[in-house]
């Protein structure tokens, strides 16, 4: 005889939802829960939701961690890196366990159980400040860029480097979907290197050079570019998750690069909603590294920019004091400027700058002087961008 059906209680009220499309409701996402920071010269540096959704990881300018729970909406804890520092905070694949790169002292990644805040593991070998981790979809591993000019491969279980690539300035990188490529971003090269992940040690399969963007009329005629040729401050490095596309996140005016990931091909410049441009310097967040285009005394970031679980829409901040932008990646780009608008705005009365989608639910992560859990909102209808 069958026993009794179990209904699955339902999520908190309020709480995110994972089985609405996420065309239904890109437009309705609206702030929902605001923390503040220690203090209100305090940014959120780094943000980071672990792989069931369920806890979202900060890394903050006052040398904090900063743990919530993204489900029921509230803080749990604080943990301190006074001595070391803490940036490019992430999660492992256990959600009590993570990784973050060190700002002072020395240029050493940590492996962290916030469980009890004790160190698992150092990961040595960088001798310059560590601009990008990121996590393997796959496995225990990960890869490190830092301004030493190296990119290292690492695994959880070790505390020495399974690999490294000598390169120029390689300040971003991630891997693909598949856990197969790893991008590696040269700002000073203008240049995006495609590495098969099984023989990194061998030339890359694929280079993209950007600096043919310089030729494009969109960028040669804009009054925004101001002869600055194509965007180079940039700042976030990453795939969609259906491995079509890659964004070049940018603090440039012009915006941000939409690629096709196998060519290399411009698709779209992503551009900001007009009445924030052109941008205002002394607002935006820096690079994930030292930079002389970044403000002065502006905290480090990790781009404003991410695509959501389904890899049609981007979402960013708006490049003001305010509000958030999406871009549908599907939608109507000009064949002349190879442009795209924004498809909505976000209203907010906080800025945005950086933003993190939730891999399970529909439900959005910005920060900057304090972090914002974003919900979608029945009945409050589309805001023009």
């Amino acid at each position: 005889m069958a026993g009794p059906i179990v209904v699955p209680p339902p999520p908190p009220p309020g709480g995110p939802q994972a089985t609405q499309k996420t065309s239904d409701v890109i437009g309705n996402l609206r702030p929902t829960k605001l923390f503040k920071l220690s203090a209100p010269t305090t940014y959120a540096t780094s943000l980071s939701f672990d792989d069931s959704g369920e806890f979202l990881l900060a890394a903050c300018s006052d040398e904090s961690l900063q743990l919530y729970n993204a489900k029921e909406g509230r803080a749990l804890k604080t943990l301190f890196s006074k001595k070391y520092g803490a940036h490019l905070a992430r999660f492992t694949h256990h959600s009590q366990s993570i990784i973050y790169a060190s700002t002072k002292t020395d240029d050493t990644i940590r492996y962290l159980s916030t469980h009890d805040n004790q160190f698992l593991r150092y990961f040595k070998g960088h001798t310059a400040p560590v601009t990008a981790l990121a996590l393997c979809p796959a496995s225990d591993t990960f890869i490190s860029g830092s301004l030493d000019n190296t990119v290292r491969l690492w695994s959880l279980s070790s505390p020495s480097p399974q690999g490294k690539l000598n390169l120029a300035t390689p300040t971003l990188a991630t891997y693909d979907p598949s856990a197969t490529v790893i991008a590696i971003a040269s700002p000073s090269t203008s240049s995006i290197l495609l590495y098969d992940l099984r023989n990194y040690d061998k030339p890359p399969f694929a280079t993209f050079d950007l600096r043919a963007l310089d030729s494009l009329p969109a960028i040669m005629a804009s009054p925004l570019a101001a002869g600055a040729g194509a965007p180079r401050d940039w700042t976030k490095l990453e795939f969609s998750n259906d491995g079509k596309s890659l964004i070049v996140g940018t603090n440039n005016t012009l915006g941000h690069l939409l690629l096709d990931a196998f060519s290399g091909e411009l698709k779209a410049l992503l551009v900001r909603p007009p009445q924030y441009l052109p941008l205002n310097p002394s607002i935006l967040r820096a690079t994930p590294w030292p930079s002389s285009s970044s403000a002065v005394g502006t905290a480090a970031g990790q781009g404003d920019v991410c695509f959501s679980a389904d890899g049609r829409y981007v979402v960013g901040g708006s490049g003001g004091d305010r509000d958030a932008a999406v871009w549908d990646v599907q939608g109507q780009v000009d064949e002349e400027t190879k442009t795209l608008a924004p498809l909505c705005g976000l209203p907010c009365k906080s800025r945005v700058g950086i933003v993190e989608w939730n891999p399970r639910y529909n439900m959005v992560a910005t920060a900057d002087r304090e972090v914002v859990f974003w919900l979608p909102e029945d009945g409050v209808g589309i805001k023009p961008p």
